[in-house]
């Protein structure tokens, strides 16, 4: 085991982004038994963290992490060392903190339990797999050219201007599969020419921004896309649902109102709204 991760992780130069994948993934493992001990009402659990009655959320203690974690591996020389690890591990324990209240930041109030708190799931998701086609050995389609390209690279002027073609095209796909809903899809192009492209030439998902932008209501296009939804994307979003679940807890609170965002004239005096305080 050892000789398989020294030639592997540490001799390939991934040492920093095994650590960032292992601190990360394990924060969120750990975050989220936290939370679900605190909903449950476990009372030798210590609780969420209110000085003053204020809810102190764990998004908060991420920024921190995150801030201390990567500024420290901007300053270490040492690009292999056992600093730069520890920064890498201290950047991802702080970026499952902030993205496990992703949902949070997106909607400016506390949806943690709501239907669209599932966001934070999804967000967290995207970023173990990313993260685990990176340490694998993936590299998005074109970065050896990329690397590669230049005075002296051994690249031909024909050979270079295809690939950037080549390249260019499967960003593109990958843009418009992101931008019609098909959120796997268009990040796996990003690493698998021709996926992204063959996404990004089909129908989109309703309520996707290409949807709404493209397909008027009572269109044939919006119809033949509900179709398509319900037929083969509706099932896979149920199962994936039932695993995240499993893991995260579930997501079946009603969402808070939205705060008023201040007084106007003719308002009686008061307080404030306050935002719902569950974790």
């Amino acid at each position: 085991m050892a000789e398989w991760f020294g030639s592997t992780v540490v001799a390939t130069g991934r040492l920093p982004l095994f650590c960032f994948f292992v601190a990360f993934v394990s924060g969120f493992l750990l975050i989220r038994m936290s939370v679900r001990m605190i909903r449950a009402g476990v009372r030798w659990w210590p609780g969420n963290l209110r000085p003053g009655g204020l809810h102190i959320h764990h998004v908060v203690f991420g920024v921190a992490l995150m801030m201390v974690g990567g500024v420290a591996a901007l300053l270490i020389t040492d690009r292999q060392g056992p600093a730069v690890a520890a920064a890498a591990a201290l950047f991802g324990l702080g970026a499952a903190l902030v993205l496990d209240e992703f949902a949070l930041i997106l909607h400016l109030r506390d949806v943690y339990w709501t239907e669209q708190g599932r966001a934070s799931v999804d967000a967290v998701f995207v970023a173990v797999a990313l993260t685990g086609l990176l340490l694998t050995g993936f590299r998005p389609f074109g970065w050896e050219w990329v690397q590669s390209a230049g005075p002296g690279g051994g690249w031909q002027a024909g050979a270079q201007v295809g690939l950037l073609t080549l390249t260019l095209v499967n960003l593109v796909g990958s843009v418009v599969s992101l931008l019609k809903g098909k959120i796997w899809t268009g990040l796996t192009g990003v690493f698998v020419p021709a996926i992204s492209v063959v996404a990004a030439v089909r129908l989109a998902v309703p309520g996707s921004p290409w949807a709404r932008w493209r397909y008027p209501a009572g269109s044939a296009k919006l119809a033949q896309a509900v179709r398509r939804d319900l037929r083969l994307r509706r099932p896979l979003i149920k199962a994936k649902i039932r695993v995240q679940e499993l893991i995260a807890g579930r997501h079946d609170l009603e969402p808070p109102s939205a705060p008023r965002p201040g007084p106007t004239p003719g308002d009686p005096p008061g307080e404030a709204p306050v935002l719902s305080r569950a974790v």
